[in-house]
């Protein structure tokens, strides 16, 4: 078993922040986690680009190895793997791997199953020791049927996926019934601020909980929040790193401006 799948068995869930470059990335990790995960929407949008859309893979890929040496686990959100053809997703997460990362998640969109399970299938032939963690949007995107849900797992498992990932489910009762039906399979929860917290996910046996684009977005709103202070007159509320705490997280070169 790898360090970071060892983290989803641990006496604790694995509480997985989720960055959109280096700086944030790194502060995260400043704050004592072992493993960070990527945004896929935080990535695509800095580069102003769609997420889902499968146009954000050279970003991707260079994000990953900028933070693939980088001293905390590493699990990188690539949307659907950036093809439709498995053998390019098998060979985009050994690019991944090559790169140092540990974990990918890969979301099916609905897309159909049996070409989602061939993705993961074809990502644990090219980078074994990658994290697959299989993503199903039957509540994310569809209207949250328990037995599609349940067979979409099934057959991401059996091709051969480390854990799951069912976003937009929060139902207590449906999480423990999830959790009872896997079996020991890591399930991962997408927290939701009007959700279960992460000490009742952990009770309801949750594996991992990943916070997607939720700290990109905040850092979005916090810095509206900062220009509307300022232009109506007021101090920006909430924390302010300083120029040298942001400088201290990059890896090259110096700024000569302020």
């Amino acid at each position: 078993m790898t360090p970071f799948a060892a983290l989803h068995r641990a006496d604790e869930p694995l509480l997985l922040p989720n960055a959109w470059d280096h700086a944030s990335a790194l502060a995260l990790a400043g704050q004592g986690f072992h493993a960070v995960g990527t945004t896929s929407l935080g990535v695509a949008a800095a580069a102003g680009l769609p997420d889902g859309a499968s146009a954000a893979r050279d970003e991707t890929l260079r994000l990953a190895l900028a933070l693939g040496t980088a001293p905390f686990m590493l699990s990188v959100d690539a949307e659907g793997g950036f093809s439709e053809d498995p053998d390019d997703v098998g060979e985009f997460a050994r690019e991944l791997a090559a790169v140092g990362a540990v974990g990918i998640n890969l979301e099916d969109g609905l897309g159909p199953a049996d070409r989602h399970a061939a993705k993961v299938t074809a990502v644990k032939s090219a980078a074994p020791g990658l994290f697959v963690n299989a993503r199903t949007d039957t509540y994310w995107l569809g209207e949250g049927d328990e037995k599609e849900t349940l067979a979409r797992v099934d057959t991401y498992r059996q091709a051969g996926a480390d854990g799951v990932f069912v976003p937009g489910l929060t139902d207590p009762g449906r999480i423990a019934a999830l959790v009872d039906h896997l079996d020991g399979t890591p399930l991962n929860i997408l927290y939701s601020p009007t959700g279960p917290g992460l000490h009742r996910l952990a009770d309801l046996g949750v594996r991992r909980v990943s916070l997607g684009s939720l700290l990109y977005r905040r850092a979005l709103g916090a810095a509206l929040e900062a220009v509307a202070d300022i232009r109506a007159g007021r101090v920006p509320r909430g924390g302010t790193p300083t120029y040298d705490d942001v400088q201290a997280l990059g890896r090259r070169g110096t700024s000569s401006s302020r």
